[in-house]
């Protein structure tokens, strides 16, 4: 249900997310009213934009929610986010397969092979791959490649989710609650308490103003009981949290479990594994997790390896 990469499609520059998400609204009512059915296989491309740069005003901004020191090298979700909207001109072109307004995040996962400077231009990839069943619906890959000068710095490896969206042939044995293993909560470590407008606030520094997120009302209208938080958001604070100022290459993993209602609050724990020989200063994994103490149902688990 995917196809071989066959081209290259360079961007002018890096596309404008709310033009996007208007432009994949658009798109949504014209395929209802004109019933038009779904494609059915990816899109055989890879967009691309070149000489990026940092807006050091949005970087601080972002540190500043997340809670990190400001500093001149870029968090590493920082880089998912300057990447970002690259990879999502891709799930909004026209032939794409699945519905952009919506999709729920389901995983990320980076390499990083060094720290990246502020003042550096960064080259953008971004492919979508390996469409395939998912209980709920129909998942597919978003693959970003993020390079200095030719040399490729940072690799990640998001999942997506569109619920309710299926194919023939295409179908997944749904799972109860009897298959999930019961919760068991680990030592908590911290609380992040965060407000109704916490969707609001890292749309206003990431660009992502996915409905989603935003309030109650937009939220429910795309099918979710409340607004929920980015799951890069949450993302953002794991990485910074487990290692505050990586030196080195940086390796992460987040799976999202159930939605973080806006407002809310997410109990944490981060557990340190025995240092690696040779490991600097906050080298090693930290392994993460991150649940509601309420309902005891798991949020997010990650983990964040440093050198």
């Amino acid at each position: 249900m995917s196809g071989a990469l066959t081209e290259d499609v360079p961007l002018d520059g890096v596309p404008n997310l709310p033009q996007l998400y208007r432009q994949a609204l658009a798109l949504t009512v014209r395929r209802r009213i004109r019933r038009e059915a779904l494609p059915t296989v990816l899109p055989a491309v890879r967009h691309r934009a070149d000489g990026v740069a940092v807006d050091l005003g949005a970087l601080t901004r972002f540190q500043h929610l997340i809670g990190s020191t400001a500093r001149d090298r870029l968090p590493s979700a920082y880089l998912h986010t300057l990447a970002f909207p690259v990879a999502m001109s891709v799930l909004a072109r026209a032939d794409f397969p699945l519905p952009l307004l919506g999709m729920v995040h389901l995983s990320n996962e980076v390499h990083q092979d060094r720290q990246v400077g502020a003042f550096e231009h960064l080259d953008v990839m971004a492919r979508a791959e390996d469409l395939r069943p998912h209980p709920a619906g129909t998942q597919v890959d978003v693959v970003v490649e993020t390079s200095v000068d030719g040399e490729r710095v940072w690799t990640g490896r998001s999942v997506y989710l569109a619920r309710g969206v299926r194919f023939d042939g295409g179908t997944a044995e749904p799972r109860g609650d009897e298959d999930r293993p019961p919760f068991a909560a680990p030592v908590p470590t911290g609380l992040w308490r965060l407000d109704a407008g916490t969707g609001r606030q890292y749309a206003a520094v990431s660009g992502d103003w996915n409905p989603i997120h935003l309030s109650a009302t937009s939220a429910r209208a795309l099918g979710m009981k409340r607004a929920i938080a980015h799951g890069m958001y949450l993302a953002a604070r794991m990485v910074d949290e487990a290692v505050p100022a990586p030196s080195g290459a940086l390796d992460w993993r987040i799976d999202f479990t159930t939605p973080v209602l806006l407002p809310g609050t997410v109990t944490t724990s981060f557990t340190r594994e025995q240092q690696d020989r040779g490991a600097g200063v906050g080298g090693g994994l930290v392994e993460v997790m991150g649940w509601s103490a309420e309902r005891r149902r798991p949020h997010f688990t990650g983990w964040v390896r440093a050198e």
